[in-house]
């Protein structure tokens, strides 16, 4: 993205849609790892007492008889108990490729699966309300979650009312943290977040507008809640949020003006010191608002951001410092007197530790010629 010319790094013309194009690129890579490394995730938090529990059993490999058996008692179990644990046994199941690879088998082969009434009964049992049974959604969600990922057909699962399902009990989730102390919700919290950003990914997503399902400032507004209840109570599950915040705002203007309308910006910044991965995608998501360009920009610069940015160019994780440089790029780029402040706040002197860095110098020297030239 950065050509030398007259024996000095210069941006070329196109660095704005180098710079998006880029990042999609990477995202896209990034959505697959996650997508495969989530599909044979253990699940990432519990209480104590199901640890120890599970801690002990070996996830088995269900044959397709075995996989039919489970979805039809979680289906038309006659009780509840019978159809949770039916579920907690596909979902311990699914952490296995032999069982995952035969259950997609059988879904791409026998309609059965998610051709039936399925998917639909799932989602009413997730749907937010007095009878909502915390246990048996929190099996679902998790069942839910490694079909997605499987990517058996994700297109279904959209037409009917997937992405709006979640995001009613993402608001609900919300609602539910700040009337309640009660430990657990966490539990149904995360696969809720992973099925929403997996979802939002899938091209059939915008074949039917699913933005449009999800476009409502509640939906961000959620969001920070639950960034806010993950935080105080299970911190690594922080980047589970952000990710759903980024495959939101990556192609959405209207939710990137919910952020700066909400004053949420001040917020994300606070979580840039909770970790390197969370940096990132804190990060991310401000480069997603940054690149709608000048109205964007120009609201996002008012405050501490300049004076976070130049927190982050003194990590040492190049994750984090190289998307701090395209953050920086695209401030200059489009907000008149961004460059300006950021010398007069000894910016190159922060550039400096990281002119020999290999993966970062390019783009740190790229940044010196912009600040000092234009």
């Amino acid at each position: 993205m950065w050509s030398r010319q007259r024996g000095r790094l210069k941006p070329l013309c196109c660095g704005v849609e180098e710079l998006r194009c880029r990042r999609r690129e990477r995202e896209a890579a990034l959505r697959k790892a996650r997508r495969e490394q989530q599909l044979v995730s253990k699940r990432l938090l519990r209480d104590e007492a199901l640890e120890e529990a599970e801690e002990g059993c070996v996830a088995m490999i269900f044959g397709e008889a075995e996989i039919q058996q489970f979805l039809q008692l979680a289906q038309r179990g006659t009780e509840e108990k019978e159809r949770e644990g039916a579920l907690v046994s596909l979902r311990r199941g699914l952490q296995r490729p032999e069982t995952q690879q035969t259950f997609i088998s059988s879904a791409s082969t026998d309609s059965s699966v998610l051709g039936s009434t399925l998917p639909q009964h799932m989602l009413q049992l997730l749907q937010p309300g007095p009878k909502l049974n915390l246990g048996v959604a929190v099996e679902f969600a998790w069942c839910l979650h490694y079909i997605i990922c499987s990517q058996v057909n994700n297109a279904l699962l959209i037409t009917q009312g997937a992405l709006s399902t979640l995001g009613l009990l993402l608001l609900d989730l919300a609602g539910a943290v700040q009337r309640t102390e009660d430990a657990g919700l966490e539990l149904l919290a995360c696969p809720v977040l992973r099925c929403l950003s997996n979802l939002l990914t899938e091209a059939a997503a915008e074949a039917v507008g699913g933005q449009l399902q999800l476009r409502d400032e509640r939906v961000v507004a959620a969001l920070f809640i639950l960034l806010q209840f993950l935080l105080q109570k299970q911190p690594s599950l922080l980047p589970e949020g952000l990710w759903l915040l980024n495959n939101l705002t990556a192609n959405s203007p209207s939710f990137c003006t919910s952020l700066l309308s909400l004053d949420l910006i001040e917020p994300l910044l606070h979580l840039l010191s909770v970790s390197n991965v969370v940096s990132v995608l804190v990060l991310t998501v401000l480069c997603n608002v940054a690149e709608k360009g000048p109205a964007y920009c120009q609201r996002l610069w008012p405050g501490p951001l300049l004076s976070s940015l130049l927190d982050t160019l003194a990590f040492s994780d190049t994750e984090v410092v190289g998307q701090s440089l395209e953050l920086l790029q695209l401030l200059f780029l489009y907000q008149p007197g961004a460059a300006q402040a950021f010398l007069q706040q000894s910016g190159l002197q922060a550039l400096q530790r990281h002119e020999e860095v290999a993966q970062l110098q390019d783009r740190v020297h790229a940044l010196q010629q912009t600040a000092l030239h234009g």
